[in-house]
């Protein structure tokens, strides 16, 4: 049986209740002021939506407004929600999902951003989804992370394949290809070296890593997500950029959601990065992970 995540409004709970709680009661008046774009533009910087994407987001409802077709602030609301949802776009379906023996996803991320729970969800998720899930413990650089994901795996319930603290991580990667061949999973999720983004031999580990897998399965691998923590804000962005010019990253899993109330720095990452959000982390246990919906989040952020 599928146990359900808590749901998207729920984890926006701080966000909502700060700056778009705010943005919401500019629009309770009728009129439409320079103050009222000036406040909105503060509002939205203040929730890490992004200096570029706000002046651009409000440049637009300007133009619109300026064309006629709001003349209140209500309607601007309105406007403002759907340029919202525009920002985010509709993202191309994940290849997690097409016809292949076994598909390879790996998990990138520095450390702190969340990256071994979201394994853990992610795989919980899977499993539940009839995937056969296997997770490769190729973050060798800390003990604590191989021991960190062994626990996740038991408690997700899925076969964690390790080797001793230092090893070469592509070594790690190999035998959890060969083990999920024997074990006859379609899955394999790796945990990766999560070292500070602006360390070169930290993104040269990672191509290594990347190398093995597109050696060993066919056009592996097949998705590279990268765990943003919600919490830091326009740092998340800054990692974002380097992870991406580093590792052909193809999709976001945006952790700690719940934990902060600029949850703004999803558009930013949608719009400056240009990579979409494939899940959200909703809250702390292993099943509070939610596919991204771009509708569900832009109203969870004005409810």
């Amino acid at each position: 049986m599928l146990r359900r995540s808590k749901p998207i409004r729920e984890s926006l709970t701080k966000t909502r209740r700060s700056f778009f709680g705010q943005i919401v009661g500019l629009f309770g008046g009728d009129q439409i002021t320079e103050e009222l774009w000036e406040d909105l533009e503060a509002l939205l910087v203040q929730a890490d939506v992004g200096v570029n994407t706000t002046v651009a987001l409000v440049d637009r409802l300007r133009q619109r407004v300026d064309k006629g077709q709001a003349r209140t602030a209500q309607a601007v609301e309105e406007m403002l929600k759907e340029e919202l949802r525009a920002l985010l776009g509709t993202p191309p379906p994940m290849t997690v999902d097409e016809p292949r023996r076994l598909t390879v996803m790996l998990i990138v991320g520095v450390n702190g951003s969340g990256k071994t729970t979201t394994i853990a969800k992610l795989a919980k998720y899977y499993r539940e989804r009839r995937r056969k899930v296997v997770l490769a413990a190729a973050d060798t650089f800390r003990a604590a992370a191989i021991d960190q994901l062994k626990i996740w795996g038991e408690r997700a319930e899925v076969p964690v394949i390790a080797h001793q603290p230092g090893a070469d991580p592509g070594a790690v990667v190999y035998d959890a290809i060969r083990a999920s061949g024997s074990r006859n999973a379609d899955l394999l999720i790796v945990d990766t070296a999560g070292r500070l983004h602006t360390k070169y031999n930290l993104m040269e580990e990672l191509r290594k890593v990347r190398g093995v897998a597109s050696k060993h399965v066919h056009e592996a691998p097949h998705e590279t997500l990268l765990v943003l923590d919600a919490t830091t804000g326009q740092n998340a962005l800054s990692q974002a950029r380097h992870f991406k010019e580093a590792v052909q990253v193809t999709g976001v899993v945006v952790a700690k959601l719940d934990g902060t109330a600029k949850g703004g720095v999803v558009f930013a990452i949608a719009q400056e990065i240009g990579l979409p959000v494939r899940f959200i982390t909703t809250g702390e246990t292993i099943d509070d992970l939610a596919e991204f919906d771009p509708e569900a989040f832009v109203e969870g952020l004005f409810e």
